[in-house]
């Protein structure tokens, strides 16, 4: 048996070199007979599918725009950038053993530090519907978090996630999620995670994350779903950045993979402060409703976020977020977006030759109430994001998208005295 798993495994290493030489022949093997497949990436496999390797990846190429509030004088200002830049490699060992490793050549994912990893994490499937997930990768909070970058509808993500970064974002430091599948209209979700963001006494700061989703419809083209979520984080004891930024859908005024903005690119600061000492706060909470309705090419859903930072100190004050999106979508060439429980996924142009052409809108709003310090005079500070776009699917490599993207500020405004701004993002994406 052991004899065997070797075999596969060679097989595989063996068939990797072979097909990356373009050398045309017969491989032969003592083990399971293998399959290559080379459309979308590079992928060998057993025929008995005990083991399986693929090599992947996306490249996003991103050219943006903008003025008003986005810059911190309010002239125009523009940015060319990698947004991400992923080798993706992932495959199956001992049919029950899954592994993904996906590097961020763009530095936007992760840290010098740690490593710019968008996730390094191993699978166990072997207890269906049960899988069991350790290593570093995103807590689930969110549907549009739950869709991969590559088919999510606008370039960026809604802007109420900024409100919760730390619930599902980059940060470093290892977990472990249990996820099921009990029926086909219901999807659930633990994880635990150990950031490493120390306390004084060197302890990680604890996170909880939960995910429940129910999708009574769940068919590509006919789909309702419905979703709830819930993370929490202890501060207790620690020294932690507490400032709620927010880039209003605009990467290019702060980001990695190339240009940007530099000191004139402008964040919308909502409220908190860096380096809040220890015993400042307790407990950080967030939780987030989600909602999804699709039929045939035409798509809605929005996502609901509330947010609390508990004050553990009589100096300080509770620290109250509140966010929200709602997005409409359509398909002008009649395909309909694939939807796996849980979550959107790509849109396969059925014309080879024209793709499959795409319109969306997304209307986002994000609010913080935080009387301490310097906001303690100042009114709620909120942001409203009108997003209005077009994605070609040229292919099911090949995506092209342009965004324009204007916003406007309440209680808060950049050097020059503007509450608002405009800016147009434009993304060459190819993924294998």
């Amino acid at each position: 048996m052991i004899r065997k798993h070797f075999a596969g495994i060679a097989a595989s290493a063996l068939a990797l070199a072979i097909s990356a030489q373009a050398v045309a022949g017969t491989v032969t093997t003592d083990g399971a007979d293998i399959v290559v497949k080379t459309k979308g990436g590079l992928e060998v496999a057993t025929a008995d599918k005990e083991f399986a390797f693929k090599v992947g990846g996306r490249l996003q190429a991103d050219y943006s725009t903008f003025d008003g509030f986005y810059t911190v004088n309010g002239e125009s200002a523009d940015a060319a950038y990698f947004r991400r830049a992923f080798l993706e490699i992932s495959g199956v060992a001992y049919k029950d053993w899954a592994y993904q490793i996906n590097y961020d050549f763009s530095h936007n994912a992760g840290s010098q530090e740690d490593g710019y990893f968008d996730e390094a994490s191993i699978a166990y499937t072997g207890f269906k519907p049960v899988t069991i997930k350790v290593g570093r990768f995103d807590p689930a909070f969110g549907l549009e978090k739950a869709t991969s970058s590559k088919w999510v509808t606008a370039q960026e993500r809604n802007a109420a996630y900024d409100l919760v970064d730390w619930a599902n974002g980059h940060q470093n430091g290892l977990g472990i999620e249990v996820s099921a599948t009990p029926t086909e209209s219901l999807f659930g979700s633990v994880g635990m995670s150990a950031k490493d963001q120390n306390d004084v006494d060197g302890e990680s700061t604890k996170q909880v994350n939960l995910r429940g989703v129910f999708a009574p419809l769940h068919e590509t083209g006919n789909v309702l779903h419905l979703g709830v979520n819930f993370a929490q984080r202890d501060l207790s004891d620690t020294v932690f950045d507490s400032r709620i930024r927010s880039r209003l859908g605009m990467r290019g005024v702060s980001t990695g993979g190339g240009n940007d903005a530099g000191t004139n690119g402008n964040r919308l600061l909502l409220g908190g402060a860096n380096n809040r000492p220890a015993g400042s706060y307790d407990d950080d909470s967030a939780w987030g409703l989600e909602a999804a309705w699709a039929m045939g090419p035409f798509s809605v859903q929005g996502e609901y976020i509330q947010r609390e930072l508990q004050a553990d100190d009589a100096a300080f004050e509770d620290v109250d977020a509140t966010g929200y999106y709602a997005q409409v979508a359509y398909t002008l060439t009649g395909e309909a977006r694939e939807y796996k429980l849980g979550k959107f996924d790509k849109i396969k142009p059925e014309n080879k030759q024209i793709g499959a052409w795409e319109v969306f809108y997304r209307y986002d709003n994000i609010s913080v109430e935080d009387d301490n310090g310097a906001f303690a005079a100042i009114d709620d500070i909120e942001g409203k994001v009108h997003n209005v776009g077009v994605n070609w699917y040229a292919n099911e490599a090949v995506k092209l998208s342009g965004v324009y993207v204007t916003s406007a500020v309440d209680n808060a405004e950049n050097d020059a005295g503007d509450d608002d701004g405009d800016g147009f993002v434009v993304r060459a994406q190819y993924v294998f």
